[in-house]
């Protein structure tokens, strides 16, 4: 059995265990919940322990390798240029349309603080631009601010190290860029033993919001699912019309050419497993130069995954509203860049760890609670399929919008 069908059957447990404590529980109501309260709090502090560390040499890594990687190639020093820019579009989609929808399709009634009973608040942090503020994102201790858990100065400061790092001599950056990769895989080491633990963390999460809330926090998760795969479906429709203009073909046969490979990865949710058909579609209707799909789609699948930043600050969004956290521009811009950003530190990682790795950092930037972050884990093998899918298109179509401008 799969720790994703593990992690959900414990969420169904919990919640269900949590609704008939407050319907027949009686006096037991308040021993259990104040026994599986800490229990899953200690999960989850374990499962934060290594984010900050495991974020920085990820950046470090990721940023080192895909310059270095650019400077080599022009043509895919082109493409992480286009990765780079949409990834960062694809958040601000998400920011302009995640507040919308949410006005328009709010929180069920009942469902505020549902998710592990949160108190709810909507206090956020000053970040209204200054002089103070903008000084601020210059760590001038980068180790304390780590332990204080700034993560924009973090990473920022990732993101500089890891572009000094592909200027230093190359025997000397393989070893430091080894340092990180080993530093990186332990650090996955400690995140796979806690999500060992996932389904009794997750349990004991699921089983305080069940007695806190009730039925509310089901109806709050179906909500969730919805609301981060309508966000999906949108970054996913308007690759369309990109594919169409920058990469000059028409819109019917780019559907056509995409579906198979969009099927392989609604069914595996796996990009790796539909590149055979992304293959057949480059070389056959997409007609893209052997050069450019060698080159560009292995890119894309490491490091291009376009609904990764919108979904992602969609969690956060999501969590915020629940909680009456009210954000503010400055918050929402935060987490755009803070979503495009660490999206390179999803590649190659379990979806499980991804989730953590990737909303975490966003959570903490704009000041939004993490603790619902476990439960939202629990379902997210829905919106993953619909993940997939947008970023198998776009891997399509970015390769066809490279070749078509390398002809330029």
């Amino acid at each position: 059995m799969s720790l994703t069908v593990r992690i959900l059957i414990a969420l169904l447990l919990g919640l269900s265990c949590g609704i008939g404590l407050t319907e027949w529980g009686g006096a037991w109501e308040g021993d259990v919940v104040a026994l599986a309260q800490p229990l899953g709090s200690a999960w989850l502090n374990g499962l934060q322990m290594p984010l900050i560390p495991l974020i920085f040499a990820l950046l470090v890594t990721g940023i080192a390798q895909a310059a270095t990687t650019a400077r080599t190639s022009g043509m895919a020093g082109r493409a992480i240029a286009l990765f780079a820019i949409l990834l960062t579009a694809s958040a601000a989609i998400a920011a302009l349309a995640g507040p919308f929808m949410l006005h328009l399709w709010p929180v069920p009634p009942g469902a505020v603080g549902a998710l592990v009973g949160a108190e709810g608040s909507t206090q956020v942090p000053d970040m209204r631009p200054s002089a103070q503020w903008l000084l601020g994102f210059i760590p001038t201790n980068p180790i304390r601010s780590a332990a204080d858990g700034q993560v924009v100065a973090v990473v920022l400061f990732a993101l500089i190290f890891g572009f000094a790092v592909t200027r230093i001599a190359d025997a000397r950056r393989a070893q430091l860029t080894g340092f990180f990769e080993a530093l990186a895989d332990a650090l996955l080491v400690v995140v796979g033993w806690v999500l060992w633990l996932a389904p009794v963390g997750v349990f004991a999460l699921a089983l305080v919001a069940g007695a806190r809330s009730g039925l509310a926090t089901a109806g709050a998760l179906l909500h969730y699912i919805g609301f981060i795969v309508l966000i999906c479906v949108i970054v996913t429709l308007l690759i369309y019309p990109l594919a169409m203009l920058l990469g000059r073909i028409a819109p019917g046969r780019f559907a056509r050419a995409v579906l198979p490979a969009q099927a392989i990865a609604f069914s595996t949710q796996s990009s790796i497993a539909s590149l055979p058909a992304m293959i057949q579609a480059s070389d056959g209707p997409l007609e893209i130069r052997e050069t450019s799909r060698s080159i560009v789609l292995p890119l894309a699948i490491s490091l291009f995954r376009i609904t990764s930043p919108p979904a992602n600050l969609g969690v956060a969004l999501y969590v915020a509203a629940m909680n009456g956290v009210a954000l503010g521009p400055t918050q929402l811009i935060m987490g755009v860049l803070v979503a495009a950003i660490v999206s390179l530190a999803a590649v190659g990682l379990p979806s499980q760890i991804t989730f953590f790795t990737t909303t975490g950092p966003i959570c903490l930037a704009m000041g939004v609670p993490v603790e619902a972050l476990p439960l939202l884990l629990a379902v997210e093998t829905v919106p993953d399929i619909f993940r997939t899918v947008g970023n198998v298109t776009a891997d399509m179509a970015v390769a066809r919008i490279v070749d078509q401008q390398g002809e330029v």
